[in-house]
């Protein structure tokens, strides 16, 4: 499948709220999404003609940066394009000077964990109960040099 990845825009936040209902347990909410472009946050969009099927927001304080958030739609999984989305996401962060990468995962993610590792994410250690709900869940944390 042959999907484009451009700036996300505020005309994309009604999309990206979608696939983030359908992905997380503990969604961002459409005010955190527009709160985050309104900062600065880097926010892209993975796209096929007018179909949103992904978005990544990350923050770079250079030579830092963190991965805030990525999602592909479920009806698009499977297909690889998680793995292009967080390509062009470490390829964005080392044209503007990044050396490191970091994120946080649920534990419990273990397709999201084996995507880190493939593209050279180490383990760095356990945040316990960092995400809410019942019951809470610890985060892994990781980090790429790049």
């Amino acid at each position: 499948m042959i999907a484009l990845i451009r700036p996300a825009s505020f005309d994309d936040i009604s999309s990206i709220v979608e696939i983030e209902n359908k992905t997380n347990q503990m969604p961002w909410t459409k005010a955190q999404f527009f709160s985050s472009m309104e900062v600065g946050h880097y926010s892209v969009v993975m796209h096929k003609d007018s179909d949103i099927l992904g978005f990544a927001i990350y923050s770079p304080i250079i030579p830092e940066s963190h991965l805030l958030n990525i999602a592909i739609d479920p009806a698009y999984q499977g297909k690889g394009l998680g793995d292009k989305l967080l390509q062009q996401i470490i390829l964005q962060n080392r044209t503007i000077g990044v050396k490191t990468i970091s994120l946080e995962v649920r534990v419990s993610n273990l397709p999201a964990i084996n995507l880190y590792e493939k593209r050279g994410f180490l383990k760095d250690a356990i945040r316990p109960d960092y995400y809410s709900g019942s019951p809470k869940e610890d985060a892994l944390l990781m980090r790429l040099n790049i």
